[in-house]
């Protein structure tokens, strides 16, 4: 489980596609690797993975840490489009006495999104997703939604998809600063809203019958 609170990004050290299989390699700044066990769950980019082998490396302030990425996560996630250097979410899972200052994850991707406008502007960044029709119900005006694994609040809601409104930190401490128009990007929607509209859809439906 996790909060969608970004806690750094780590850099892409190495990837090695093998049998449907990617084995990601990433670093991490030690302090981010604190107390970390094999088998332990880190989202990366918002989607839950399982750590297979980590080392600290000698003589540095960093940490690599390994993921076997499966062909089914590939396929939903947008982690089989990293390269070597490029930045990814870091966010280590919820312990007894964590602040849950965004809102649960399961770091379950639902979908991607496309971003499809960024707009600058002085203080923030607009950001339009557009999303599969099959997902957009799901997203609410004000609702959450997990983007990249970042906990964020829904702006606008229009035909196509939705925006999204940056500010400034968010942008300095997740990887949407670095996003470019037509970019993919990892949506979980709040499974609240999800299994509220999914019980009134299934309930109204039975009574139709």
């Amino acid at each position: 489980m996790f909060t969608g609170i970004i806690q750094t990004q780590a850099i892409v050290e190495h990837t090695k596609h093998e049998g449907g299989v990617l084995r990601l390699t990433l670093k991490v700044a030690n302090e981010y690797a604190q107390k970390l066990t094999m088998g332990a769950s880190i989202a990366i980019n918002g989607c839950c993975l399982t750590v297979v082998e980590f080392k600290a490396l000698q003589d540095s302030d960093f940490t690599l840490i390994y993921f076997d990425v499966i062909d089914e996560t590939l396929k939903l996630t947008n982690l089989g489009q990293l390269q070597n250097g490029h930045w990814a979410n870091f966010e280590r899972s919820v312990t007894v006495g964590t602040e849950l200052g965004g809102h649960i994850i399961s770091g379950h991707i639902h979908c991607m999104a496309n971003i499809t406008s960024i707009i600058h502007e002085q203080n923030n960044c607009k950001m339009h997703l557009a999303i599969d029709p099959k997902w957009q119900k799901y997203v609410l005006y004000k609702g959450f939604v997990s983007v990249n694994g970042a906990s964020l609040t829904v702006g606008e809601v229009d035909e196509r998809g939705f925006w999204l409104h940056l500010i400034p930190e968010t942008l300095a401490i997740t990887n949407l600063d670095k996003q470019r128009e037509g970019n993919l990007l990892n949506i979980e929607v709040d499974q609240q809203t999800y299994t509220i509209i999914n019980t009134v859809e299934n309930y109204l439906a039975r009574q139709a019958n």
